[in-house]
């Protein structure tokens, strides 16, 4: 039986141009394009222009895996990402980080291979199979944990890492760039407390995690250091359904908090949409702080009192240090910018007692 035509011409795939097709149209041997695109001896440099210039006319690119197979680089840096995926899509951190990752790395044509796993065995399987393939030359790792398998790892398999948001810590094992969390939150609880608030709740991001770790650290040192004590910490997994319903939980308890700081602007703006739902003023009665400023916090009303970075830099600082380390730099640990609490409408004294 004959296959009925439709009438619908078919599309020929596209052929990449290959060395063969520059020679025929350069009209030289392949061996002297070759030559001219590794950069080799042996070519005038007349010929040498015109066969970039006609590789550019035809879109050749090199071939990645042919590459990475003879021993050259991929052209490509790996991030992979262990948290639930639910909670990526509302988060603007990633995307502010991500996006200033991306600026560097355009600039030198280097690619950006991004994975979404459920835990930290996951991506250290990640890890193995890239170096194994040789699909990237480095990885960025973020979400440092409070003991990490992963530094070990990476400098087990020989692959160039920088860690984002750690701290060096004893012997180096991969460059590191963060923010001083610690001072951040002791600059948050000092503004509370200038204002009268003495109960406070930190709803914290994900246990584990070492920022989050420093966070709660710096804010028992700093309520100790003030002589506070009805200070604690709630940990949730970054996402706004988590935020709002740790909120319920504090403001439902015997001794509820008249501010609360929340580790990012998604949760935040559920804390106010809660307080909302309640009849709780803000910041009449409840004062918010969010860790991270984003449009969220300046468009909410009111406008929401956050610490303020750049986190697009952070992000360029972090791809800068990478490809420096590709390029046979020395391992090292570089500190950003530090955090400033930007104060707007949702802070004020407490109408009651703290």
């Amino acid at each position: 039986m004959t296959p009925q035509n439709d009438g619908a011409a078919r599309a020929t795939p596209a052929r990449r141009p290959t060395i063969k097709d520059i020679a025929r149209r350069a009209g030289v041997s392949e061996s002297a394009v070759s030559f001219a695109l590794n950069g080799r001896p042996g070519v005038s440099q007349g010929t040498r222009d015109r066969i970039h210039r006609v590789a550019e006319d035809l879109g050749w690119q090199p071939n990645s895996a042919a590459r990475a197979l003879s021993g050259e680089r991929s052209g490509c840096v790996g991030l992979v990402l262990a948290r639930p995926a639910h909670t990526l899509g509302v988060e603007s951190f990633f995307l502010q980080l991500v996006s200033g990752v991306q600026e560097v790395l355009a600039a030198r044509k280097v690619a950006l291979l991004f994975q979404v796993v459920e835990d930290i065995e996951a991506e250290c399987a990640v890890y193995r199979r890239w170096w194994a393939e040789k699909r990237v030359d480095g990885v960025l790792v973020v979400d440092p944990r409070s003991d990490d398998p992963r530094p070990e790892l990476l400098d087990s398999l020989g692959l160039p890492s920088v860690m984002i948001g750690a701290p060096a810590e004893g012997e180096r094992q991969v460059s590191t760039v963060w923010a001083d969390d610690s001072a951040a939150m002791a600059s948050v609880l000092a503004h509370l407390y200038e204002l009268g608030h003495r109960h406070v709740v930190h709803v914290a991001g994900l246990p584990g995690l070492a920022h989050t770790e420093r966070r709660i650290n710096s804010l028992r040192t700093e309520a100790g250091r003030l002589g506070l004590t009805a200070i604690r910490s709630v940990p949730t997994d970054y996402s706004d359904a988590e935020g709002a319903e740790a909120t319920r939980r504090v403001l439902d308890s015997d001794a509820p908090p008249t501010a609360i700081v929340y580790d990012n602007d998604v949760m935040a703006v559920a804390g106010v949409a809660v307080a909302a739902e309640r009849g709780i003023k803000v910041p009449g009665e409840l004062s918010i702080v969010a860790w991270d400023d984003s449009a969220l916090c300046r468009v909410t009303h009111p406008r929401l009192t956050a610490l303020v970075r750049d986190t697009s830099g952070f992000g360029r600082l972090a791809a800068e240090e990478l490809l420096a380390r590709l390029d046979g730099g020395p391992v090292r640990s570089l500190q950003a910018e530090l955090p400033h609490l930007e104060p707007r409408e949702s802070t004020g004294p407490p109408t009651s007692g703290a």
